[in-house]
């Protein structure tokens, strides 16, 4: 397991999806769960790194564990995810500050995520209000965003949550590229994906 957290951790960080100190991770055992240590280097994580705690109630560890454990343990009571990925890509954030939803405007962006969510709440970072709300929303999409902080992706594995955070940042910076360039885009947007 701890191969697997490094790799990913790793691969955030050298894809610019977190800063040295940021982001979490977790995966779920049964009525246990595994999470990054608060504070821990995602790109280069030891084994004392890795907190197992209870998914229902704490123990000893959880002075260690993320900030953000109880909106972890949230997700994972109220929708089948079995891995989560908390990031803080630059392009998505800034996108997230003037945007009510981001819709993808590439093909692979609109197959792979349709449109992401954004989120605004007055405490972003592990608040109540955040586990309270964020799992109904990631019920139905694979990652949302909260405004000015992070994404919260959710998959299988961590690597499926790690792809669909990739794929956010991907689509946030060809949003940022096109409006730079100041002239029309030539392809529609495909509403099959846009209704979805």
């Amino acid at each position: 397991m701890h191969s697997e957290f490094n790799r990913i951790g790793r691969d955030l960080f050298l894809q610019g999806l977190n800063s040295s100190h940021s982001g979490n991770m977790s995966v779920r055992l049964g009525d246990r769960l595994v999470i990054t240590r608060r504070g821990s280097m995602l790109h280069n994580l030891e084994e004392k790194d890795l907190i197992e705690t209870g998914l229902h109630r704490n123990d000893s560890h959880i002075t260690l564990a993320s900030t953000e454990i109880g909106v972890h343990r949230a997700i994972y009571k109220n929708t089948p995810a079995l891995a989560i990925v908390h990031a803080h890509p630059v392009y998505a954030t800034a996108l997230s500050l003037v945007e009510e939803e981001i819709i993808p405007i590439d093909s692979e962006g609109q197959y792979l995520l349709h449109r992401i969510p954004v989120l605004g709440f007055e405490h972003t970072v592990g608040s109540d209000e955040v586990a309270r709300v964020l799992p109904e929303y990631l019920k139905e999409y694979k990652i949302v965003m909260i405004r000015g902080h992070g994404s919260f992706a959710t998959g299988q594995l961590i690597e499926e949550a790690y792809q669909w955070t990739s794929s956010l940042e991907n689509i946030c910076k060809i949003i940022y590229l096109t409006r730079t360039m100041n002239r029309e885009i030539k392809e529609k947007k495909n509403e099959k994906y846009i209704k979805w």
